[in-house]
């Protein structure tokens, strides 16, 4: 393992070293073929061929051995050359010998890897495709299985990052899964439409991608495209690795229009070179040219069985081909000028084309006549796509995108663009419209309302710009929670207050209540005895009257007795009456005395009962208030209390969700910081 990472090291620096501009290529000539002279030229020359190998004459290497192949350029860890020299297949190369040093296997693998140039004058020889992916029949509708979709994170730093968006020119959504493919400055960006989160870019560093296309199963992505008046090719992309599998093509301008076949064993491409040209899938070599039209190829594409091809030029022209032969179907004739686009319906009876001359044609495949046709758009119509349910999608040079049924008639029309609306397409589940303009623009809108529901963009943000925007957000979703956080704090405090209050008058009213019974009895009780204390006092006055006149009869009989006594000196009988009476007297003058304080008495503890009546009367009126008034001041904090809880969860809620955002913010940042660190793939976050 070790020996291996030397070599992928020693051949990366070979890389940087030989094949950069200002250095010289590696070369059979130059660099692989002394390499070859001095340890395996011995038994693989043109007189010594073991296993039908020479090793000395660039064209008999290519060609191979008795065994097949034994390069294929581009691709040195399937080359049986490499392999054997490194060891890591049978026959070694040298035979019975230790392994080639580190350096020449490394030269060995770079050369292959570079596409295996013979000279510095050599032009590389494009790698054939990786894996073949040709289906043994077309399978018609859904595939089984879950829609294909990236099943790793791809990177999300974008190759091109520019001042402002380019004119979108290509895009294309995968018939079965919410994925979409926008073409851009040398790479294609890959969105999720349901949630408009970028997922994947992809490079192409062939250009600018012109043309995307999935596959008919939604597995394969296709770019076409280049450099105006330079180069051109066709790529095509594993939709669930993002491994770049196939390229075909070798133009020498930019590709226009391509298209891969519902069994993907053919892609078709053209462009400025006026030529169809239609390649296999397997080997990636061509299989026919198609010759016909006399001006740039703007537009193909397979029927959904993967009989016919259409294909369609920049003056008009608009022919359906036999796919596999080649041969001419039916010319059709209705287009005044350039065929924009052409897309078929899924049930591979009708195909529709967009012109240049402002109008959209449908055309029935059994005789290749013209069923329909209208003026779809003023200027121009630059775009024409199919839904799987039959509805029509167009753009054009009047700004707007337009949804029509199956037989033309309009259904409504999108928000107008800022300029020219280049292209647009139905979603997986047709139930949402993407489309791209001229400013560089990609709105959604909702195919049954037509409203806008977000943006897709051309020219993503690099992770650096990712990362200072993620960490001002957390930022901003910080100062939220603390605020957020802040305010429910003080519900918090305001509802338990509230609390407190209410339970304080809950107690006062049941207090209240409790009191009145009191009261009342403590108000009977001192009636009673102020009834008690009256009579008494009443009784006692009785008595000091009662006292007060006999005490005032005894003093006049007294008086009486006595003044008989006197008169009748010596009457002894008369004088012990005197003295009996004058005794009775001052005893009922005692008693009177007596019953006059005890009468007064009476009266003050009369006095002191009926204050205390008074007093009790009051409490017991005052506590009848207090109770009627309480359960109004419960009723009104119970308002309080409620309005205040409920503030309070109210606001720990929103705390909450604050809470949650800053945790999800605080996520992203470390996202990006880590793929930025490691320039890591990273999946985007809803």
């Amino acid at each position: 393992m070790i020996r291996q990472r030397h070599i992928l090291l020693l051949s990366s620096l070979c890389s940087l070293c030989l094949c950069g501009e200002s250095f010289a290529k590696i070369t059979y000539d130059d660099n692989v073929l002394p390499l070859l002279k001095e340890k395996c030229v011995g038994c693989h020359n043109q007189d010594k061929k073991r296993g039908g190998v020479v090793l000395n004459n660039f064209t008999k290497v290519m060609e191979g051995g008795s065994s097949g192949v034994i390069i294929k350029p581009g691709d040195p860890d399937n080359s049986p050359l490499f392999q054997s020299m490194a060891h890591k297949r049978e026959p070694f190369m040298p035979p019975s010998s230790p392994v080639l040093p580190d350096a020449t296997v490394a030269t060995v693998r770079q050369w292959i890897a570079d596409g295996a140039l013979e000279n510095s004058g050599s032009k590389a020889i494009a790698a054939g495709p990786k894996v073949n992916v040709g289906l043994p029949g077309v399978v018609r509708g859904k595939p089984a299985g879950a829609p294909p979709m990236p099943a790793k994170a791809l990177s999300l730093e974008p190759i091109a990052r520019t001042a402002r968006a380019d004119a979108v020119t290509a895009l294309a959504c995968s018939p079965w899964a919410p994925l979409a493919a926008v073409g851009g400055q040398k790479e294609v960006l890959l969105y999720n439409t349901d949630t408009l989160e970028l997922i994947g870019v992809l490079p192409f560093p062939e250009g600018e991608a012109r043309v995307l296309k999935f596959s008919r199963n939604g597995g394969l992505l296709l770019a076409g495209g280049g450099h105006s008046g330079k180069s051109g090719k066709v790529v095509l992309w594993s939709v669930t690795t993002g491994e770049r599998i196939i390229e075909v093509g070798d133009e020498n301008d930019s590709v226009l229009a391509a298209d891969v076949s519902p069994d993907q064993t053919q892609v078709a491409l053209g462009g400025p070179s006026k030529v169809v040209r239609v390649y296999g899938t397997k080997d990636g070599k061509l299989i026919y040219e198609i010759r016909k039209h006399t001006e740039w190829i703007t537009a193909l594409e397979y029927s959904p069985d993967g009989v016919l091809l259409t294909s369609g030029d920049r003056v008009g022209g608009l022919f359906v081909w036999e796919a596999f032969t080649g041969r001419e179907y039916f010319s059709l004739r209705g287009h005044t000028a350039a065929i924009t686009e052409v897309s078929w319906r899924s049930d591979g009876n009708v195909c529709a084309s967009a012109s240049e001359d402002g109008s959209v044609h449908l055309w029935e495949m059994e005789n290749g006549n013209s069923i329909k046709s209208w003026a779809a758009h003023g200027g121009g119509a630059e775009s024409v796509r199919y839904a799987r349910d039959g509805r029509i999608v167009t753009a054009g040079r009047d700004r707007l995108v337009k949804l029509w049924d199956g037989a033309g008639n309009a259904q409504r029309s999108f928000e107008a663009r800022p300029d020219v609306a280049l292209c647009a397409a139905f979603t997986h589940d047709d139930a949402r419209v993407i489309a791209g303009d001229w400013t560089g623009q990609i709105p959604v809108w909702t195919a049954a309302d037509g409203k806008a529901v977000g943006q897709l963009t051309p020219n993503p943000p690099t992770l650096a710009e990712r990362l200072d925007g993620a960490q001002k957000e957390l930022a901003a979703k910080q100062a939220v929670r603390d605020q957020a956080a802040a305010v429910a704090a003080a519900s918090v405090a305001a509802s338990q207050k509230a609390a407190m209050d209410l339970a304080a008058a809950q107690k006062v009213a049941a207090d209240a209540a409790a009191n009145v019974k009191a009261t009342a009895d403590a108000a009977a009780n001192a009636k009673a005895a102020s009834d008690k204390a009256t009579a008494a006092a009443t009784t006692g006055q009785a008595d000091v009257r009662a006292k007060t006149v006999l005490g005032q009869a005894l003093a006049e009989a007294s008086a009486k007795v006595k003044d008989a006594s006197d008169k009748a000196k010596g009457d002894a009988a008369l004088t012990i009456a005197a003295n009996r009476v004058r005794e009775l007297s001052a005893q009922m003058n005692a008693e009177q005395a007596q019953a006059q304080k005890t009468a007064t008495d009476l009266t003050v503890v009369a006095q002191n009962a009926t204050t205390a009546l008074t007093q009790a009367q009051q409490t017991a009126a005052n506590a009848v208030a207090a109770a009627a008034a309480a359960p109004k001041q419960v009723e009104a904090l119970t308002v309080v209390a409620k309005a205040a809880a409920a503030k309070a969860a109210a606001d720990q809620a929103t705390t909450a969700t604050a809470g949650l955002a800053f945790t999800q913010a605080a996520a992203i940042v470390e996202k990006w910081k880590t793929a930025l660190a490691g320039k890591a793939p990273a999946q985007a976050s809803k």
